[in-house]
Order: structure tokens, then sequence, then C-alpha cells
């Protein structure tokens, strides 16, 4: 099974590199972007055949180390 993470900040959490990311939008002539807020994308492969015991060990990996969570929140989508 795959897994596909995704990891944001939480909202309210100061965004730097997004902040980043929008200006130099707006100097390269894209115009109306009001926010960019950036994160991380994990995929992992494993070897458990059960989706539900799968998503289990691949949020346990986020809350131990994968995301802060202080100040990032994960989801966790399980594909065959």
């Amino acid at each position: 099974m795959k897994a596909k993470v995704h990891i944001t900040l939480k909202s309210g959490v100061l965004d730097p590199q997004g902040k980043a990311i929008q200006n130099a939008l707006q100097h390269l002539g894209f115009d109306g972007v009001d926010e960019v807020r950036q994160g991380k994308y994990i995929e992992i492969k494993l070897a458990e055949t059960d989706p539900a015991k799968a998503k289990a060990r691949v949020a346990s990996m986020c809350e131990k180390l994968l995301a802060n969570m202080i100040i990032e929140n994960y989801s966790v989508e399980i594909a065959s």
C-alpha cells in the first residue's frame, strides 16, 4: 500500500516561505494571488495490506516524527 501524507502549517501560524513565494509570483506578473501557504508532501510505501491499519500506522509516524504537532496539521490518504 502507498500512503500519501500532506503536512501544512496550522492556520494562524506565520508562513514566511509562503509569503516569499507569493511575492515572487507577483514579481513574475501573476497578479491576484491573495495568499500562499506552503507545506510538505510525503509518500510512504508500506507492506501492510489492511487500509485501516496502514492509516493508523502512518498517523503514528506523523505524530512522532513527520509533523510538528504544535504548528502543523497532517492528512493521510491510503492507496493500493
